[in-house]
């Protein structure tokens, strides 16, 4: 595998959101390990809430399907996500379920499949959204995703970005690098996997 296929994006859609920021700053760096990056914004892949009756009427709708197909065509995914009431957010949680769901002549959880993934959270409290992760860590191997083991708690980060949105602190910039890393070497192990 030349370069790495990732798709980056947060769980979060506000313009000024850490996430959003912590999302630009993961992208960075894997574009100086020499990957392929796709940023990408859920606000961009509008979907209702997941409702069977509607899938069945419908099928997917085209917010969903697009995603899915982007997430299909990448190595590797880089998820920044929001902690909300000690979880990830409701719509990271929709669009996951939303693009789980097979297609006609399609196998289960295809867009999942041989995918490695890193995770990264911010947030203005102490705890850095960890308990937000183990969710959302804990969902992604279940659906087959191998999730590294390094992951990104930015606990106070309200003083974590500079004013052009750069990571202000050695530690933060240190963390997203060795989840980086560890990403880009773990998609590297399973080459040939985003055109399986």
């Amino acid at each position: 595998m030349e370069k790495p296929k990732i798709l980056v994006f947060a769980g979060r859609t506000r313009n000024d959101s850490l996430h959003r920021k912590l999302a630009l700053a993961a992208a960075a760096e894997l574009r100086r390990a020499g990957a392929d990056v796709t940023v990408a914004d859920l606000r961009d892949y509008p979907m209702p809430l997941y409702d069977g009756d509607l899938e069945a009427a419908q099928g997917m709708p085209a917010g969903a399907k697009a995603f899915k197909d982007l997430v299909r065509g990448q190595d590797g995914l880089v998820i920044a996500s929001p902690e909300y009431n000690g979880s990830f957010s409701a719509l990271l949680k929709n669009a996951i379920d939303w693009i789980s769901r097979p297609e006609t002549g399609e196998r289960r959880l295809a867009a999942f499949h041989g995918k490695a993934a890193a995770l990264l959270s911010a947030s203005p409290g102490p705890g850095g959204g960890q308990r937000g992760l183990r969710h959302l860590r804990e969902l992604l191997e279940m659906i087959g995703v191998r999730v590294v083991a390094s992951q990104v708690t930015m606990a106070l980060a309200m003083d974590a970005f500079d004013a052009n949105g750069r990571l202000a602190r050695h530690e933060d910039r240190t963390a997203v690098e060795r989840a980086i890393g560890e990403l880009v070497e773990a998609v590297r192990e399973q080459p040939g996997l985003a055109a399986a």
